[in-house]
């Protein structure tokens, strides 16, 4: 069973950070384990986007350049959050029509691994 480190972030703005082990794209909520050891259920159409991470702490002081070609991350694309934050990358998927989106950054030195988007926090989703 696969252990993921993840940060959620909310439409409203708030932020979560923990572990899960059933988190899926077909799914409508998932658990997660905070860091303080209580296990939440994440409600998915609240939010933003999931952020798989390779470590919890991160860096703040880092930006994303989006400038890595990931050769086998499918089409790339660029997502506007309503909330002004942009993000590039890569994905597999077929974007229309669907309520969530994996987005593989287009900076393999950032924290994020793969970014779960919610369609509905975007303003837009185009392909580059």
């Amino acid at each position: 069973m696969t252990i993921d480190k993840m940060v959620v972030r909310f439409k409203d703005k708030s932020i979560m950070k923990g572990r899960t082990s059933d988190f899926s794209l077909d799914k409508t909520f998932f658990h997660l384990k905070l860091l303080s050891g209580e296990v939440v259920n994440v409600d998915i159409e609240k939010l933003k986007a999931v952020f798989h991470v390779k470590s919890l702490t991160g860096n703040k002081n880092y930006k994303c350049l989006y400038k890595d070609p990931i050769l086998w991350g499918g089409n790339k694309v660029k997502v506007q959050f309503f909330d002004g934050e942009v993000m590039i990358g890569y994905t597999p998927y077929h974007i229309s029509g669907n309520k969530a989106v994996l987005i593989t950054p287009a900076d393999l030195q950032c924290n994020n691994k793969q970014v779960f988007v919610v369609t509905s926090a975007t303003k837009e989703i185009t392909f580059l």
